[in-house]
């Protein structure tokens, strides 16, 4: 289907921005502010108290002071472990409002464990309306999830909706089609040449890339038709 009046700017920054600060935190996307970025994106997932969280992996292992997985713990507990520089894992919540106060686009990411992606949803839709957020505002919803997807296209049609793509999956045009985004987002490890991204704007879909970090590999995209990319690293990119 044909992508609605949609403009993602050029450049957005990875879990905040995840090249300068610890990932996911809220120093991470004041960070990306202050290096110039206009938008983020960030991994919403679910704590154990059904409370979505910002994190990318199903283990805390990575990227805090704590082990295990992140649905052993609730919302409040995961707050006081080291997610980076001492701060804490943010909510969702939080993040909404940080963006708001400095005046951030969001790239929001519904990050599920397995078997939740449907749940995960509805949860990052409730969170959006009691933070006052809507379709209206400067965000796109991705996932790689297509039951995530499923219930914001049916949930929520008015928010832009990208699809985010691991690989290059046979049916990923009539998934597509099917969950009514706007945007398909491959990784850059699969975007081999200029026809690659001919593919997505001939669907009518908006092509976005993650992860780019190398400034000549940024500019070949540009070339290419690629239309927004996200970065770890805002300031290499963004004299592009």
């Amino acid at each position: 289907m044909p992508a609605r009046p949609f403009t993602p700017p050029r450049l957005i920054g990875h879990r905040g921005a995840k090249a300068l600060a610890p990932e996911n935190t809220l120093g991470s996307i004041r960070a990306a502010k202050a290096a110039g970025a206009t938008w983020v994106e960030i991994d919403a997932k679910l704590a154990g108290d059904g409370v979505p969280v910002l994190m990318h992996d199903a283990s805390l292992d990575r990227t805090t002071d704590v082990q295990g997985p992140v649905v052993a713990r609730g919302s409040a507990e995961l707050a006081t472990v080291d997610a980076g520089n001492g701060e804490g894992v943010p909510t969702l919540a939080q993040c909404l409002a940080l963006c708001r106060e400095i005046g951030l686009g969001l790239d929001l990411e519904i990050k599920p464990d397995a078997g939740t992606g449907s749940a995960t949803a509805r949860a990052v839709l409730a969170v959006l309306a009691a933070e006052g957020w809507g379709p209206e505002d400067p965000i796109v919803i991705t996932s790689f999830s297509r039951n995530a997807l499923r219930v914001v296209r049916d949930a929520a049609p008015d928010y832009i909706r990208g699809l985010l793509l691991t690989g290059r999956p046979a049916d990923w045009r009539e998934a597509a089609r099917d969950l009514a985004v706007d945007a398909v987002i491959p990784g850059t490890r699969d975007v081999h040449g200029p026809e690659d991204v001919t593919a997505i704007v001939a669907g009518g879909w908006i092509p976005m890339v993650y992860t780019v970090n190398d400034p000549q590999r940024a500019r070949e995209l540009y070339d290419w038709g690629m239309v927004s990319i996200v970065t770890d690293d805002p300031p290499a990119l963004l004299g592009l």
